[in-house]
């Protein structure tokens, strides 16, 4: 049987203010920097072990990583860090709050731009600050690698070369792999591990700092997953990711 445990990052500073993060290279809170400490100090306790990290360029998931490596006592594992395994990018949307954009917009047009599997946000223009092509940490991609906007496809399909390439060879032979990335990059692979459907997995919400854990069995199917914690306390935090477009 394999192993394999994926931690969404801890809460960002625009998570805390409830805006379209993206590709932005937002840091952790407060909050963030505590679900940090408080994963890898679980996984600890409940004596859990890796050979090998992964994780985006962005520094709120190797922020996270680096305070659960450091409560585990693991600095010294080899980390992976890849580009796809960054959030999905959202576009124009970028930077605003959510409740200000369904105001706008209508709650049912924000939905579709946030969950749907196969609609991405309005595209930003090349010149918008926003776009990756301005970053240097991107220069090495190709043009057409560079996102203006994705929807959940578009996140599963950069991300899906990189598992099969990459990570699938890593836990097969044997290593303990964890992945600290971002609620989309992890909701593509849920969706691969589990053969969720398109429209299943557009209910399906990952909170932040909660390792999830999924036992893997030949061919990497899942006989079980299940996140660590109190389980009261994960379903909470699970419909508080749900409810972010929701008006009180």
């Amino acid at each position: 049987m394999y192993e394999l445990v994926l931690v969404r990052h801890g809460e960002s500073l625009w998570n805390r203010n409830n805006l379209f993060t993206g590709w932005t290279d937002i840091d952790l809170s407060k909050k963030g920097i505590e679900e940090a400490i408080k994963a890898g100090q679980l996984l600890k306790r409940e004596e859990y072990n890796f050979d090998l990290v992964y994780t985006s360029y962005l520094k709120r998931a190797i922020k996270t990583m680096w305070l659960i490596l450091s409560e585990m006592g693991l600095e010294w594992l080899p980390v992976r860090k890849s580009w796809r395994l960054n959030e999905r990018h959202y576009g124009v949307l970028q930077g605003l709050n959510k409740l200000e954009t369904v105001n706008k917009y209508g709650e049912e047009q924000v939905h579709i731009w946030r969950r749907s599997y196969n609609t991405p946000p309005p595209e930003l223009d090349e010149e918008d600050e926003h776009y990756p092509g301005h970053d240097p940490r991107y220069k090495h991609l190709n043009k057409n690698d560079l996102p203006r906007s994705e929807c959940l496809a578009d996140t599963l399909n950069r991300f899906l070369p990189y598992w099969e390439k990459d990570i699938i060879p890593a836990i097969t032979s044997g290593s303990k792999v964890l992945i600290v990335a971002h609620g989309n990059s992890l909701r593509a692979l849920v969706k691969i591990l589990d053969k969720v459907s398109d429209s299943e997995i557009t209910s399906f919400n990952i909170p932040t700092g909660i390792a999830l854990d999924y036992q893997l069995v030949e061919n990497l199917q899942p006989r079980d997953h299940f996140y660590l914690g109190d389980q009261a306390a994960i379903e909470k935090a699970i419909n508080n990711v749900k409810n972010q477009i929701v008006k009180k």
